[in-house]
């Protein structure tokens, strides 16, 4: 048999080439020539199939996503920069025997510089700051207090009947700029954090903005420059922590949680001194004797608002919160009546562990007690 020359090719390889490329040409003919007379087979597949519509339309949608969670994100950014809170829940500190102490303190720096007298709180507006939020109009105010209300139940359930005290003892401050008496620590100060975490919660759940970036810390504020901007003009940049040195370790006493008030920073004072107060709840035990009190002193139960009833018969919901707004008030009253006499009526020499080491040593904080 002889080999095909150079550039030859087998027949039989060449014939079964030729019988493939026919056959290929023979099915293909057959698998177009039906299509030929369909209008719809010069379309392109993917835009008859709807391909090309279904990925632009995603396209669009993502697009539109992307930028509502944009507007979102730029809103809730806008929203918390403009969160200027005016409105806080107080804790009034109302013992007269950490009041006193804390005069002491004040008096005790003023000596040293007469210009951070100004930058003095004033003993009628002693407290501690629960929360703090923002309550634009007279519909949020009273949205705030109805998350007041709705917390007291709450507040029971940490507490289960029990008191809970508040120690204070010790100096501390915020930057050198606010200068508070701090809570001392103890057994207290868990029952407290979760008081006011369960605040936050449900003034939060109510819609309105509320709570602070850093955490809570509670203490008694009794001097902050920002009472007196023109300090820091004469060269009062900071507060000394020397000016109050000999009450580092000093104990101011004890006050019960017994109120708690929805307060605006911004509002005129009361007469006392106190901030303005839109409404308050009353805890613990004193609640329990609040009827007996109440009926002591019925003269301070107002009557119902005449301006209510004169736009028109107010809802069942309307009726319900002034009822208990109403009723809440001449509680407070009665029992701050009641605290007060009974304060005035304390035996000689209490309140004596308002004494610091340095009192101890020399007298002088007892001299300052008795007057």
């Amino acid at each position: 048999m002889e080999r095909p020359g150079a550039g030859e090719i087998h027949s039989n390889g060449c014939g079964n080439v030729s019988k493939k490329e026919k056959m290929s040409e023979e099915f293909e003919a057959v698998t177009m020539d039906p299509l030929v007379d369909v209008p719809l087979a010069t379309i392109d597949i993917k835009d008859d199939c709807g391909i090309t519509d279904v990925l632009q339309i995603n396209l669009e949608r993502g697009k539109e996503n992307e930028q509502i969670k944009s507007d979102q994100v730029m809103k809730k950014k806008k929203k918390h920069k403009d969160y200027q809170p005016n409105y806080f829940l107080s804790i009034p500190i109302t013992k007269k025997e950490i009041t006193r102490g804390i005069k002491i303190l004040q008096n005790t720096i003023i000596q040293q510089d007469q210009r951070l007298a100004k930058a003095m709180v004033g003993d009628g507006s002693f407290h501690i700051t629960l929360l703090v939020m923002q309550l634009l109009n007279e519909d949020e105010v009273n949205m705030g207090i109805d998350a007041l209300l709705e917390l007291k139940p709450f507040i029971e359930e940490i507490l289960q009947g029990k008191h809970l005290i508040l120690p204070f003892q010790g100096i501390g401050n915020f930057g050198n700029q606010v200068a508070f008496v701090k809570l001392a620590e103890g057994d207290h100060i868990n029952p407290l954090l979760e008081i006011a975490e369960i605040a936050k919660r449900t003034f939060q759940e109510k819609g309105i903005l509320a709570g602070e970036s850093r955490g809570f810390k509670p203490h008694l504020t009794f001097m902050k420059l920002s009472k007196a901007p023109w300090l820091r003009k004469n060269g009062v940049k900071k507060i000394d922590p020397e000016l109050y040195e000999k009450f580092i370790s000093h104990r101011f006493g004890e006050e019960t949680l017994y109120r708690i008030d929805l307060c605006s920073m911004v509002k005129k004072k009361q007469s006392n001194g106190y901030y303005h107060c839109e409404s308050s709840i009353v805890i613990g035990e004193l609640e329990s004797s609040s009827s007996a009190v109440l009926q002591r002193y019925s003269k301070d139960v107002p009557s119902w608002p005449s301006g209510e009833k004169s736009g028109g018969e107010p809802d069942d919901a309307e009726l319900v919160r002034l009822s208990k707004r109403l009723v809440e008030n001449a509680v407070l009253k009665a029992v701050q009546q009641y605290l007060d006499e009974t304060q005035n009526k304390n035996k000689p020499g209490e309140g004596n562990s308002v004494k610091t080491e340095e009192a101890d040593r020399n007298g002088n904080d007892s001299e300052n007690n008795r007057k």
